[in-house]
């Protein structure tokens, strides 16, 4: 099963090849695939890149040999080769951008610092784009550091906007494969800002960028602190949802998750429900299936089975299943945040629809032995607003009932009304053809 549900065939392609390597060195971690297989897999991605020297380790370990073909000889001569030349032929930049006092002449003016450099280090456009082709170089040796920085500096110079946008792409992947998540997050931002305001040949082409957008912030929302909060944001965005259900459906495993994980319930879970209801059969993902058993079919049986399959999925997801070493112990947070409130999940809809309920019935719902769940409930009790009583003798859970005001119901329905109507009066001026005042 837990191969069953790995996303990484569908997320790879989506991914700079770069970015790939930590999802198989997870996947190895986890035996979820043969080591020969994954091995191989990781050849076939340092084909295409210019990390010859760990392709040649991995080749050692694959075929338990420290003989390497002929071709992977030829082709580290080969990249050491191009690596000088392309130093070579961006030294002048690279020189001007080590020298502190004459990195005090640039200015925030782009056409100024091109004139600048012209005229006294004879520093011109060709010496530019050698910049960006050195820090390209970089970062497939695998330099993800040197990369960052040459490409940083390529952007503060360069005027071609597709260069530009690409540079930022390649320093995004060289922040993510450092772990560097406060900056890569604001790379992100940068990026989405562009690609949002951007004017692409096709809609089709800015769609893709989105899911690839989508694709790349994964490794920083599940490593970020504030990250479950921000995946919401961005990918619960209309124009982004709607990416996701037309060309990326597993990306729903992740907003799903990080909904049931964030402990501020937002109003966009209604809505977001909406769309688990929609897709509940085109997709099938053990995480959304759980939410469609609770909120849409009332499938409580279903819950607690897709509950176990779920914590599997977790395990081996490789943005969600990452360890934390604590001393001599091995935690997963992210999946015990998961059980504990998928349990509130299940708790809440399932009082909400019975006024008196069996203890040993709630606790096999819950996936809990009958004392585990009545500490579990009146934990929950104590320190939340659920507005029910315990019968020890009958062994029951008595909800009190908690009728809403019919004149509060009325305001809520007419504030949701308001706000429904000002978004489509707001979409319809934004989309209309200017109009001259009168």
């Amino acid at each position: 099963m837990a191969s069953k549900y790995d996303l990484t065939p569908r997320i790879a392609p989506n991914l700079d090849r770069h970015l790939v390597f930590p999802l198989l060195e997870f996947l190895q971690e986890r035996g979820l695939y043969h080591e020969e297989d994954i091995l191989k897999a990781k050849i076939e991605l340092l084909n295409h890149t210019n990390m010859v020297d760990y392709a040649m380790d991995i080749h050692k370990s694959l075929y338990h040999s420290d003989d390497v073909p002929q071709d992977m000889i030829d082709r580290r001569a080969e990249v050491v080769g191009r690596l000088k030349a392309l130093e070579d032929g961006a030294a002048p930049l690279i020189g001007f951008l080590q020298n502190p006092n004459a990195v005090q002449e640039l200015r925030a003016d782009k056409q100024y610092n091109l004139q600048m450099l012209n005229d006294r280090y004879q520093i011109g456009p060709e010496q530019i784009d050698a910049l960006y082709d050195y820090a390209k170089f970089q970062f497939e040796c695998g330099n993800y550091s040197g990369a960052a920085d040459y490409l940083y500096q390529y952007r503060a110079l360069c005027t071609n906007n597709d260069k530009s946008l690409s540079a930022l792409w390649g320093k995004l992947a060289a922040e993510v494969l450092m772990q560097n998540w406060d900056i890569a997050l604001e790379e992100l931002n940068r990026l989405k800002e562009i690609i949002d305001s951007k004017n692409f040949s096709s809609p089709l082409n800015q769609v893709q960028s989105r899911i690839w957008l989508m694709h790349w912030s994964l490794f920083i929302f599940f490593n970020h602190d504030n990250g479950r909060t921000q995946i919401i944001d961005l990918f619960n965005q209309d124009k982004y949802l709607n990416a996701i259900q037309t060309n990326a459906p597993h990306l729903l495993r992740y907003l799903a998750t990080a909904f049931i994980v964030n402990k501020r319930r937002r109003p966009q879970f209604k809505e977001f429900i909406k769309v688990i209801q929609q897709e509940q059969y085109s997709h099938e993902d053990p995480i959304t299936e759980f939410l469609a058993c609770i909120y849409v079919n009332y499938d409580f049986d279903g819950a607690q089975k897709k509950m176990r399959e779920c914590e599997e999925v977790i395990l081996n997801d490789p943005f969600l299943g990452k360890r934390i070493e604590e001393g001599n112990f091995t935690t997963v947070p992210l999946r015990d945040e998961f059980l504990e409130n998928a349990r509130l999940f299940i708790f809440e809809t399932y009082c909400r629809i019975h006024q008196r309920i069996d203890m040993g019935v709630l606790a096999d719902k819950l996936n809990l032995n009958y004392e585990e769940a009545e500490r579990w409930i009146v934990n929950l009790i104590r320190t939340s607003k659920v507005e029910a009583k315990i019968d020890s003798k009958l062994g029951t859970i008595v909800m009190e009932p908690n009728y809403t005001n019919v004149y509060e119901q009325l305001i809520d329905h007419t504030k949701a009304l308001s706000a429904r109507t000002y978004k489509i009066v707001h979409q319809l001026l934004e989309n209309a053809p200017g109009q001259t005042a009168r």
